[in-house]
């Protein structure tokens, strides 16, 4: 608990967090907004289309994690904080726990404020939170945001430099995981267990890669698993290496 307390301080004490959430927020409930606003009998209003901009939160946040690490380097801060605790472990992972937890809130007051907006301004029931597919495409978004933060944290952990970070998992997310899906013959099935195309498919219960080789909850286990591994790469890169 000393050790999240700590994190947090470190965390909290810069703008730059506080403007990521901020622009998290304000990025996907506007996008939310801007196509409630222009729905129509052809793309109507509905659950899903409340979400469509849940990934420009997602990538804010990612760049906040990364940040938290990152900017530590950069400064030196990070040789302090391995000074007054020599566990270095310990450090990396109470510094995990906290980004996983405010992307995780994040992500849980995006997707239901996107989706309120759109209940809002659409009250019928193309809107309406009825069976779990609906619940896990809304309420699910915390779950991934938290373990898309890991996966940035320890990339940072790895490159140790903002930019080169923030460049990895742009490209990642938004290029390469698509460009592997149409490479001929193989992109389908190797893009079906990459770890954001499992993300979306927890999420929406739907891809267009075809039929995913798990079940929507065996995609998000999935992703969990592919960040704690990642996490664990990095903490004993960190281990073995001067700060």
């Amino acid at each position: 608990m000393t050790l999240l307390a700590v994190e947090r301080i470190k965390l909290f004490t810069t703008r730059s967090p506080w403007w990521c959430m901020v622009l998290a927020v304000g990025l996907t409930v506007g996008f939310a907004t801007l196509l409630s606003a222009n729905a129509n009998d052809y793309a109507p209003a509905t659950v899903a289309s409340s979400q469509e901009g849940s990934q420009f939160g997602l990538i804010v946040m990612m760049v906040m994690a990364a940040l938290a690490v990152t900017t530590e380097y950069r400064f030196g801060t990070i040789r302090a904080s391995f000074q007054a605790v020599p566990n270095r472990s310990a450090v990396l992972v109470a510094k995990a726990t906290l980004v996983a937890l405010v992307a995780g809130v994040i992500g849980e007051v995006t997707a239901f404020a996107s989706w309120a907006v759109v209940r809002l301004m659409h009250p019928d029931a193309l809107t309406a939170l009825h069976g779990s597919a609906a619940w896990r495409e809304v309420a699910g978004s915390g779950l991934i945001y938290a373990f898309a933060a890991v996966i940035a944290l320890s990339v940072g952990i790895l490159i140790r430099q903002t930019a080169g970070a923030v460049a990895i998992m742009l490209v990642w997310t938004l290029l390469a995981e698509n460009l592997i899906g149409i490479i001929p013959k193989i992109g389908d099935k190797v893009a079906q267990w990459l770890p954001f195309n499992e993300a979306n498919y927890f999420l929406m219960g739907r891809h267009q890669f075809g039929d995913m080789p798990l079940s929507p909850w065996g995609a998000a286990a999935y992703f969990a698993g592919i960040a704690l591994v990642l996490l664990g790469i990095a903490v004993f890169t960190a281990n073995r290496r001067d700060a």
